[in-house]
């Protein structure tokens, strides 16, 4: 229930503070007083956009506050919970406006988005505006209050969800297997390209191996020469050679009995390069007792590499890059298959959603089918009571498309009207009248109302085009429904102005400079005057007195 509210700098309203109660509060004043830019500042607090248009000429910010009892709401409870946002006593939403046009929100002094407001605000009042009745000539208006007042929003909800997923998998399957020819042709050919670089089973130095090998093999018979010869200088010329001169050379140098620093440097040296050419010689013919010129593996090896070459060439790429070659390949054959796993994972999440969504909608249609008849007599009823005598009403279920999910669900809502007796039921927008469909429009937001979850409902002038005995019936009904929770309605009608629990007086201060607005609480005597003020104008009369009198007391009564 809305408890408290108060407005600062908003439109001509300087300061306001406004404390309400449960049941029926009736909201008078003159046109231009201001009635509705109360309600303008509560939807801001609720979530609805501003500008910096609304920042009272001369002030720097506009600040609204309403403070909301939900000690009897568990749906605004749980929502402030799962966001750590609730507190013990009151909860206070806030909306700041500054003259620059930025905005700010708070919920319980924290702050948050614009969106939260708005969330929050759906589970704690309900606005019905003067203009909403034109909302009625909309397809989608009829889905919504048939499942408000069956009870099924959410499961509404979920349908509407359901078919979004199905119809988002779906483009996604679809994308995925638009390419699956091109993808098919393409693992195919990496398939073929991976297995011949898989038969090659090239190692990792083997190429640099086989090249050198080839490269001796291919030297062979120069190599062995250079070989024999080598070591013939090193120690098998008989006229001389590498190891009997360093031999020779350190027979001389050790002969002497002492010998200089810089001499026994020199004989270190050569007989250090007597062991190395020693050594060598040693490795020289091992390798001419252990080389093989096998022609059968220099051919082995010529059509190894030829094969080795052939495939770079055939791919572009160096022979060392084969290996790289190979893994991307390999990555993108992977890739290819991991496309074929979601083709087959989206294909099982299709139906999954496809049953899904059938169940739902099943059951939101079954809702419908008997909200519908229950609806349709209520509101036909109120019709009879708004001086529509005669009236009829019926919400038509059409089955919908079938081929594919649909967020609506399974059947089209079509609300349809006769207005006069003898007249066949037709679609609202081609048979009501601008008056009609006001009051139809109030019959159906009276009646769906009543099964609202929500304990505060506003009525924003909903009233217009109804007068005589039909507006005392609007009253009683708004009466009616105030006496379950709150109800606040703003209204030109004595009327409905006599059936409420408390009246609010909405007038203009004039100053010298500046105009303000203000809203004072009306006791009996003040209520009966505005009441006769309302009735008769601005001159009051004992009978505009005593029927206004008369009105409010028929009301309490």
């Amino acid at each position: 229930m809305l408890a408290h509210l108060s407005i600062h700098n908003y439109a001509i309203v300087e300061h306001l503070d406004l404390e309400l109660s449960g049941g029926m509060s009736v909201i008078t004043g003159e046109t231009g007083a201001g009635k509705s830019i109360m309600l303008d500042a509560l939807g801001l607090a609720l979530g609805d956009r501003a500008d910096s248009s609304v920042v009272r000429p001369g002030a720097d910010k506009a600040d609204i506050l309403a403070s909301f009892d939900v000690t009897r709401i568990p749906e605004a409870q749980a929502w402030l919970r799962e966001r750590d946002l609730e507190q013990d006593g009151p909860c206070i939403l806030r909306r700041v406006i500054t003259a620059e046009g930025r905005s700010r929100s708070y919920i319980n002094g924290t702050p948050c988005p614009q969106g939260d407001l708005k969330a929050l605000g759906e589970l704690l009042i309900d606005i019905h505006s003067q203009h909403e009745h034109q909302s009625l000539l909309k397809i989608d208006t009829h889905h919504r209050l048939l499942d408000a007042y069956a009870g099924a929003s959410e499961l509404a909800r979920q349908v509407q969800l359901a078919a979004v997923r199905w119809r988002q998998t779906r483009q996604e399957l679809e994308r995925i297997s638009s390419t699956s020819e091109e993808q098919r042709a393409r693992h195919q050919l990496l398939s073929y390209q991976l297995e011949e670089l898989e038969n090659l089973a090239l190692g990792e130095q083997e190429l640099e191996q086989l090249e050198q090998e080839h490269k001796n093999l291919s030297n062979a018979e120069q190599l062995l020469s250079a070989c024999r010869l080598v070591i013939e200088l090193c120690s098998e010329n008989d006229a001389g050679n590498v190891l009997s001169a360093l031999t020779s050379s350190l027979s001389r140098l050790t002969g002497f009995s002492s010998q200089p620093g810089a001499l026994s440097e020199a004989v270190n040296l050569l007989a250090s390069a007597q062991i190395q050419v020693e050594e060598a010689v040693g490795e020289l013919n091992r390798f001419l007792d252990h080389f093989d010129a096998d022609p059968e593996r220099q051919q082995f090896l010529e059509e190894r590499l030829d094969t080795i070459y052939t495939l770079a060439r055939k791919h572009r790429v160096q022979p060392s890059e084969l290996g790289e070659l190979q893994q991307r390949l390999l990555d993108e054959l992977e890739g290819l298959n991991a496309d074929d796993q979601a083709l087959e994972r989206l294909d099982e999440e299709l139906t999954a959603y496809t049953r899904h969504y059938q169940d739902k909608a099943t059951e939101l249609s079954a809702l419908r089918s008997d909200a519908a008849q229950r609806l349709s007599a209520a509101v036909e009823q109120e019709m009879q009571r708004l001086g529509m005598p005669g009236g009829r009403f019926s919400i038509e279920l059409h089955a919908g498309k079938q081929d594919i999910p649909q967020p609506q669900g399974l059947e089209l809502v079509e609300f349809q009207v006769s207005a006069n007796p003898g007249q066949p039921l037709r679609p609202l927008g081609k048979v009501a009248s601008g008056g009609e469909l006001s009051r139809i429009s109030l019959a159906i937001q009276v009646i769906t109302a009543q099964t609202s979850r929500v304990p505060t409902l506003v009525f924003d002038e909903v009233d217009v085009g109804i007068g005589g005995p039909t507006a005392e019936v609007v009253g009683q009904l708004l009466r009616r429904l105030g006496e379950g929770g709150q109800v606040l309605t703003v209204t030109h009608l004595p009327q409905v102005a006599a059936q409420g629990h408390q009246h609010l007086f909405v007038h203009k201060l004039r100053g010298s400079d500046e105009t303000r607005t203000a809203v004072t609480h009306l006791e009996s005597a003040q209520r009966i005057e505005e009441v006769a003020r309302m009735l008769g104008g601005v001159d009051l009369t004992k009978e505009s007195l005593a029927h206004a009198r008369k009105m409010i007391s028929s009301a309490k009564a």
